[in-house]
């Protein structure tokens, strides 16, 4: 059964199969950007709710059905989105459409059996991507606590470059400084302080800020640096800059095992509190150098005795976003501890955000961003491609990574003689390797990849920079 809506005139021709939270992240931020979306889910309630609310085509049915396939169009679909809750369901999506359609393929995964064998599915099935929710929010998670005094710490440039977001605290030095001056007075002192502040965040209203901008206490910040500069900028400022050395995570989920995983190889002990005793002891066999503690971690005298109120950090991985929020909201009163929140629902984020609850994730996004990145590129003109694209601030800017494949309009040119856009800032030229933070002098080369910071969302291609 299908439902069908107005049709689009530009744009991809994409299907999603999976109506949950990822599915409609990614189908609330395609629609934003004109493509033409066929959802295909079992649930006739969702699609009849979704297909109306978003203006798409909807299909009744499974997914991984040739004739469900055939109906939603897969013979003219540019790509096929694979996002249920479950991974074989998913990977079968996928190879059919493939078999079918001349469409790329991106499949959802979260089972670290098929994570370790992405390159061998995605060689062997001909898939685009797999992308895994769980293990890329424990990735983001694991950089927080490695720069706990950051929101939120975001890789771009393989993991050269580090785009590191602070809340400036009241009295801090840089209250009341230009960013002109933030050069001459913090960054001409030490050289491996090196940064490029960019996006500002101030009384909900998002700058791209240029040499007069004052910064005042209160204000969130982004900075782009290697990950070195990144830290020798932030001890320069006051910020503390060791990583935690323990963590208590409550919920015993993917996300949690994995989170342990990268934790515990880089030498920071973990506690995991899990209400589940087979759980419990699928961990203990999982991660042998983790403490599990089997019990509710929702349990006020268990936080307590399991050392809540001296640890060096606390990561709430329930299923329920309430019980995450109402634990950091707890641990802020009780603790010093880093707090990182988890929340599955990115539909009241505006509510969220006025709860002040430190760094707080959505894995629906994280995997929303991989997903649009590929979207444009593959929209894109064969001169430049997307590489990594990150959200801020609610999607009112973008830091986006583009890969300079060709000569163009922008190569070449010293960047004070290109006529760039408003509200844009190039934050930095990766050239084989060497990280840049340009000057008017620089020049973006054949080569390069090149992260532009914007508020101008929506760029498809490294021209679309220019006025």
């Amino acid at each position: 059964m299908a439902f069908k809506s107005k049709e689009r005139d530009e744009g991809l021709n994409i299907i999603i199969v999976g109506c949950g939270k990822v599915g409609i992240a990614i189908l609330r931020q395609l629609c934003k950007e004109g493509h033409d979306i066929t959802i295909i889910d079992k649930n006739q309630q969702k699609i009849q709710t979704y297909a109306n609310l978003y203006d798409v085509m909807g299909v009744v049915g499974n997914g991984a059905s040739h004739s469900v396939q055939m109906e939603a169009g897969i013979e003219n679909a540019d790509l096929i989105i694979a996002v249920t809750d479950s991974d074989e369901l998913n990977i079968l999506c996928c190879t059919i459409a493939k078999q079918v359609g001349n469409c790329a393929a991106i499949a959802r995964v979260h089972d670290p059996d098929y994570s370790s064998e992405t390159s061998y599915l995605c060689e062997k099935l001909g898939l685009t991507m797999i992308i895994n929710p769980e293990l890329e929010t424990a990735k983001e998670i694991s950089r927080i606590l490695n720069l706990p005094t950051a929101l939120e710490v975001s890789s771009f440039a393989r993991g050269q470059v580090e785009m590191i977001k602070i809340r400036l605290p009241e009295n801090n030095m840089l209250d009341g400084m230009a960013v002109m001056d933030v050069g001459r007075r913090i960054i001409s002192k030490n050289k491996d302080a090196k940064v490029l502040l960019g996006a500002i965040e101030r009384a909900g209203k998002v700058y791209i800020p240029d040499g007069s901008f004052i910064l005042r206490a209160g204000d969130i910040v982004s900075i782009v640096s290697t990950s070195k500069n990144g830290k020798a900028f932030l001890d320069a400022i006051g910020f503390k800059t060791n990583r935690v050395k323990d963590t208590i995570i409550v919920g015993g989920g993917d996300v949690a095992y994995y989170l342990a995983q990268i934790l515990i190889n880089s030498g920071i002990d973990v506690k995991i509190i899990e209400v589940n005793k087979n759980r419990c002891e699928e961990l203990s066999v999982l991660l042998p150098k983790a403490t599990i503690i089997c019990g509710d971690g929702t349990d006020e005298e268990l936080l307590k005795e399991e050392g809540l109120d001296h640890t060096g950090s606390f990561v709430p991985l329930t299923g329920i976003d309430e019980e995450n929020i109402f634990l950091t909201l707890h641990t802020r009163h009780m603790s010093n501890a880093k707090v990182i929140t988890k929340i599955n629902r990115s539909n009241f984020k505006d509510v969220i955000n006025t709860l002040n609850l430190d760094s707080v994730l959505y894995p629906s996004l994280i995997t929303s961003e991989a997903i649009i990145a590929y979207v444009r590129a593959k929209k894109n003109s064969m001169h430049s491609d997307i590489e990594t694209l990150y959200y801020m601030f609610d999607s009112r800017a973008e830091a986006i990574e583009f890969s300079i494949d060709a000569e163009s309009s922008v190569t070449g040119m010293p960047l004070k003689d290109l006529k760039l856009k408003k509200n844009l800032l190039i934050a930095f030229i990766n050239r084989n390797g060497d990280i840049i933070l340009p000057n008017g002098f620089d020049t973006i080369n054949v080569g390069d990849t090149v992260m532009v910071v914007t508020t101008d969302t929506g760029l498809k291609d490294i021209n679309d920079i220019l006025k």
